[in-house]
């Protein structure tokens, strides 16, 4: 069975459930979970691809390499602009939704 391990995917699926117990909360309409549900897929998605890069990267390269590293700088900030474009598309459905 999958267990996160890594301390960004731990982050990540925890948000997951948080969205999706608000989501349940907040009687998201089908066009709406469609939309959340394809971001937590691309956001965990990266987070494994990541994973992946990090982890050839260290096997290949183990002593330090700028190039190495900017591997992995790439991959992880792949990661921050896809959790950032669904923090984006979060807000837009759950802002207007919320009891204020």
């Amino acid at each position: 069975m999958f267990a996160p391990k890594e301390r960004n995917m731990k982050i990540h699926v925890l948000a997951m459930a948080v969205v999706v117990v608000l989501g349940f909360y907040l009687k998201l309409n089908l066009t709406e979970w469609c939309f959340i549900t394809l971001t937590i897929a691309l956001v965990i998605g990266s987070e494994l691809f990541n994973t992946a890069i990090e982890t050839i990267v260290d096997m290949v390269s183990p002593e330090k390499n700028p190039k190495a590293k900017l591997a992995k700088d790439i991959s992880a900030a792949a990661v921050l602009a896809f959790s950032i474009g669904a923090a984006i598309i979060g807000m837009i459905i759950f802002i207007p939704k919320l009891p204020l």
